[in-house]
């Protein structure tokens, strides 16, 4: 895990190296984003694409903390960018993985929610 969220910052896709095609996401909250998405391209399409379409640099990971209780993993990061309005997007997130033969088969999500939407309100997407 941690192999994988150093790839990550050095500017890796960690969701092609962890999730499982299949993956069952839950963001939790009672924002618009939060609720379940099945699978790595409904995931990516509805809740990850909204937030990294406003970002101008890579959302950069801090690890904080892994624990690991038997087959789940859960860890506690901060994460950075900059907004295409130029502004600091900066938000903390607990992500708890239930693991199946090294791929994470489910997931739940925690993270400011407002922090997350305000970027999503109030900057335009990358021109493509």
């Amino acid at each position: 895990m941690r192999a994988a969220f150093e790839k990550w910052r050095a500017g890796g896709n960690i969701f092609a190296e962890l999730l499982a095609p299949d993956v069952v996401w839950t963001i939790h909250g009672s924002a618009p984003v939060a609720g379940t998405y099945r699978g790595v391209e409904d995931f990516v399409e509805r809740a990850s694409a909204p937030l990294i379409s406003r970002l101008v640099t890579p959302l950069v990971p801090r690890v904080h903390h892994i624990w690991a209780d038997g087959d789940t993993v859960i860890v506690r990061f901060d994460g950075s960018a900059t907004t295409t309005s130029g502004a600091p997007y900066r938000n903390k997130f607990v992500w708890i993985f239930p693991m199946k033969n090294g791929a994470v088969v489910e997931a739940e999500a925690f993270l400011d929610l407002a922090t997350y939407h305000a970027v999503v309100d109030n900057n335009e997407p990358r021109s493509q």
